[in-house]
């Protein structure tokens, strides 16, 4: 054979053999990208059951979407939406608003009333009890809290226990309310439970939340519909969920379809046992649909030393102008825990009873034990002294360290003689000098995104404000908005009156507390 056959036989042979490699490469290839696409199909077969699968489980209270049972892993937020927009209130936004700022506009202030914990408020459509309802809800604007429980009797389900809406948000036509987070640990005792069918079409807590949209800075809400429970179990299960930013409403009308004067009798009954936190009287004459919320709400109020002011009555009869077929009675009654006016009154008397003693050299005897029992409490306050309308010396304690009665005695001679801003007072100033008292609530720190969402939350005339920066630290009283009613120059101020830039409250740790404010006669 030659030597070029031999060559070119050797050549077919790798030929040969290259196709072979090639081929089961090939299948190899093959092979992988089979159980590749055959990983990915499970892959996405996997992933549209799970997704199948919580959209199965998932339908909001109002039929759309949502977590029936609250446990859903879902990102899709939840809503209660509105059951009786359009019927017992306006659907459009700004028509229940205009509906609202009217009413609330021809209610009545009560000035002597602070630190509201709580309120009794109608249900009816707002036509009929809107304006009795405005009159408590207008003792709350210029108030703050951090979550509103609204306890309202369940009219068209029957529930044994009580029923927690466990939705991410409350809808209504003014916008969306979050919900509490505190709702799923209170889910955990044996009073409350989530029932769909108790919420989706209940009207008593719903017809409430409008009114709190327009008075109160963002709050979380709790909406509590009532069935069947011991209204001691009930107060006892809410107790631990109650604290100084909270505010408890029961949402009840009065007595129903009775001729005009037995109407006011029944109600003036009722009233009288709310006003009075007469718990017996409540449950052998109280006539209301929302007997059991109202009588959690007065074991509350009587636990805590709330006080009462019944803020306005008046029946379907009055409201609407017919009272052929019977009426229906509401009423608007506040709880609220600050001093009243003998107690202002007492402390002011201290103050300048302190004073005095000072300057005279002769001891002050004084009975402290007989002092009511809320000039005891321990309490951060503030003492301002005014010589004609001037500003002459203000100091205080911003957290509770004394006794209230304590606390004001001594910031009064603090005021007067150890405020480094002006000269001691002298003794021929005294009858010239005009103190006010404030009374704070214990600070809380006000969390924000960002320099807007500060200004944003913070309420002028309301807020005292603390601002930290390092060891720098200012304050205001509420009464400093006054005259300084701008956010941006209210805050600028504060910084320069500890030494920081003009702009450093952008950046700093905010406090806020709440002070309840009142004077001698005279003080300007």
């Amino acid at each position: 054979m030659s030597r070029k056959k031999k060559k070119k036989d050797k050549g077919k042979k790798t030929e040969a053999k290259e196709r072979q490699v090639k081929k089961k490469k090939g299948k190899e290839g093959d092979r992988v990208m089979d159980a590749i696409l055959v990983g990915g199909i499970i892959i996405v077969t996997a992933v549209m059951a799970y997704v199948i699968f919580n959209q199965a489980g998932s339908a909001d209270i109002s039929g759309e979407r949502g977590n029936i049972t609250g446990t859903s892993t879902t990102l899709t937020p939840t809503y209660r939406r509105p059951a009786v927009a359009g019927a017992f209130y306006a659907s459009e936004p700004h028509k229940l608003s205009d509906d609202i700022d009217r009413y609330l506009g021809d209610a009545e202030d009560y000035p002597g009333v602070y630190g509201i914990r709580g309120l009794i408020s109608p249900h009816a459509g707002y036509r009929f009890s809107g304006q009795v309802a405005a009159y408590g809800y207008r003792q709350l604007m210029n108030s703050r809290y951090e979550t509103v429980i609204v306890m309202g009797p369940s009219h068209r389900h029957y529930l044994k226990g009580a029923s927690i809406a466990d939705a991410d948000f409350y809808k209504t036509p003014l916008g969306d309310v979050p919900v509490s987070p505190k709702v799923k640990e209170m889910l955990e005792e044996d009073v409350f439970t989530y029932e769909p069918e108790a919420h989706e079409r209940e009207h008593s807590v719903e017809v409430q939340v409008p009114f709190l949209q327009k008075v109160l800075p963002p709050f979380k809400l709790i909406p509590v519909v009532v069935g069947d429970v011991d209204p001691k179990v009930l107060a006892a299960a809410l107790e631990k969920y109650v604290d100084e930013d909270t505010l408890v409403i029961a949402s009840t009308d009065l007595s129903h379809y009775h001729e005009y004067d037995e109407a006011v009798g029944l109600d003036e009954k009722t009233i009288e046992a709310i006003v009075g936190l007469d718990y017996v009287k409540m449950a052998r004459e109280g006539d209301c649909c929302g007997k059991i919320p109202t009588m959690a709400l007065m074991l509350m109020a009587y636990e805590r030393g709330w006080r009462t002011m019944k803020f306005d009555y008046r029946n379907s009869g009055d409201t609407s102008g017919d009272a052929s077929n019977g009426v229906v009675g509401y009423a608007s009654i506040g709880f609220y825990d600050g001093l009243n006016a003998e107690e202002q009154e007492l402390l002011l008397d201290l103050a300048q009873k302190a004073l005095e003693s000072h300057y005279s050299g002769v001891e002050m005897k004084y009975d402290y034990s007989s002092l009511p029992p809320k000039l005891r409490e321990v309490k951060g306050c503030f003492v301002t002294l005014n010589k004609d309308g001037e500003l002459r010396g203000c100091i205080g304690h911003l957290a509770p360290m004394r006794k209230l009665h304590e606390c004001v005695m001594e910031n009064t001679l603090n005021a007067a003689l150890h405020d480094s801003r002006f000269k001691p007072v002298r003794e021929d100033e005294l009858e010239d000098v005009r103190i006010e008292i404030s009374v704070l609530s214990e600070p809380k720190e006000l969390h924000y995104d960002s320099p807007e969402d500060l200004l944003a939350k913070l309420i002028p005339g309301v807020d005292g404000v603390i601002l930290k920066n390092g060891m720098r630290q200012s304050t205001y009283l509420p009464v400093v908005w006054e005259q300084l009613p701008d956010k941006e120059e209210f805050l600028s101020h504060l910084c320069l009156k500890q030494g920081s830039p003009a702009n450093c409250w952008r950046t700093s740790e905010v406090l806020t507390y709440q002070a309840q404010e009142f004077h001698q006669e005279g003080f300007k």
